[in-house]
């Protein structure tokens, strides 16, 4: 008895329960509550944990951005004790709290970025901006101050339409050159000990460019969740053209991860192969070359995705769904993917990758008469092209995969884009990278 309680103990969590934590976001959950009662240390950490849980704000965004002067964000001299408590005070209000803030040009040194850790106030992302200090120089030689509003507006990048304003402004007593290059002194040394502290939420944004430029990097990279310590199990989808790659790259992340890697063709193959009775089922129709029932493809589907290596490995699946009806079939038996990538490749790389495959009938050897042709004129004398390499019949592969492709954009409105017309591995370091990072968040 001792020892079959000792084996329940050690039993592992079933593989469903880790999806439904996954899907819901429970680890992450739990995770910023243990971060948020050991910054804040609640005297009541029940009731700490429950007013956190009403406030639901666990993605509402909390940005610092810094950079030198006139980098694109504006400074003000006050005492740094004095700052963390305006800003403690102003980040504590409600709209702050429900809806995230943006912190902009603080801190400037170490001594106000610990004094903000120590005020419990810690930014998910950091932007930091820079540009050479010629540029900067420049550009602080035409700000103009206006002032009745104190308003800051300049005499290239954001001249004011009221002639009224144009005639009022003046320039900044505190912008001569000197001045500035004094401040710049003042940033380059502070910043190696900024960098320091923020480098794991922090991205350097070059603000020598257009503003539209620099707006569509800083919102890209305050979009992105940083990786979570919470367990992850792949559940990945292939979408591509013949020819695309899609095959290569399922079998570089499965055996990289450990994940099981499933052909929608293979796995039905498998099943006539083996003769079981879904495989007696299917058989006619690889037989006849015909499309196989929706149902059998499913059932077949569903009993290997439910299989314990499935649900505790992972999987990356190519060849189904075909369309959206067979996606929502997938949804409906609760087979949810967590990563999606689309494969993109030209027609006319398509055509060459594919048009141009032989098979050697004594060994079973592939070649490719442009990228591996046959080592020997023997060997090339016998080759052999599939019938489905035939153009013809490629160009019935592509013209039923794009009738579908992009409803299945649209369903999968999550899902990743693959230059599938590159280097094998290159292709393969992008895909690792969007399954190892978190999905990024959604601005409403």
């Amino acid at each position: 008895m001792a020892e079959a309680d000792t084996e329940d103990a050690a039993r592992p969590w079933p593989p469903p329960a880790g999806a439904y934590a996954e899907e819901r976001g429970l680890f992450q959950l739990l995770q910023n509550m243990l971060e948020e009662l050991l910054i804040h240390k609640p005297d009541d950490p029940i009731e700490f944990m429950i007013n956190h849980l009403k406030q639901n704000n666990d993605d509402a965004p909390r940005i610092c951005v810094l950079g030198p002067p006139a980098s694109g964000k504006t400074t003000v001299k006050i005492p740094n004790a004095l700052w963390a408590n305006l800003i403690q005070e102003r980040l504590s209000n409600v709209d702050c709290i429900k809806q995230g803030w943006i912190l902009e040009g603080f801190p400037e040194n170490q001594e106000q970025a610990w004094m903000l850790q120590s005020s419990g106030i810690f930014p998910r992302h950091v932007v930091m901006l820079y540009a050479p200090d010629t540029v900067l120089i420049e550009r602080s030689g035409g700000k103009r101050l206006d002032p009745l509003t104190q308003e800051v507006f300049h005499t290239t990048f954001d001249w004011p339409s009221d002639p009224l304003v144009q005639e009022r402004l003046v320039k900044p007593e505190d912008l001569s050159e000197q001045e500035v290059s004094k401040k710049l002194l003042e940033y380059h040394r502070n910043f190696p000990e900024i960098f320091h502290i923020y480098q794991k939420v922090l991205k350097s944004i070059n603000a020598d460019q257009p503003s539209v430029d620099v707006l569509s990097q800083v919102l890209a990279f305050v979009q992105t969740r940083h990786r979570s310590a919470a367990p992850f199990t792949p559940r990945i989808l292939f979408f591509g053209p013949p020819g695309s790659g899609k095959s290569l790259q399922a079998a570089l992340i499965a055996q990289k991860y450990d994940v099981v890697n499933i052909c929608c063709g293979q796995l039905l193959k498998e099943a006539v192969a083996d003769n079981t009775k879904l495989g007696e089922l299917v058989k006619p129709h690889i037989d006849s070359g015909g499309p196989v029932p929706n149902n059998l493809v499913l059932k077949l589907l569903t009993e290997r995705l439910s299989s314990l290596d499935c649900l505790s490995h992972g999987w990356v699946l190519s060849g189904f769904p075909r369309d959206v009806e067979q996606g929502e079939q997938l949804q409906k038996a609760q087979i949810n993917p967590n990563r999606v990538f689309f494969f993109n490749l030209p027609y006319e790389s398509i055509m060459e990758r594919l048009s141009q495959r032989r098979t050697d009938p004594v060994t079973g050897e592939r070649y490719h008469t442009t990228f591996r042709p046959a080592p020997t004129p023997e060997i090339q004398a016998r080759l052999r092209q599939n019938p489905k390499d035939e153009e013809e019949n490629i160009e019935k592969r592509l013209n039923i995969y794009y009738s579908n492709v992009k409803a299945l954009e649209d369903f999968y409105q999550d899902a990743f884009y693959v230059n599938a017309d590159q280097d094998p591995y290159v292709i393969f370091e992008f895909i690792e990278s969007c399954i190892i990072k978190p999905l990024p968040c959604k601005i409403p």
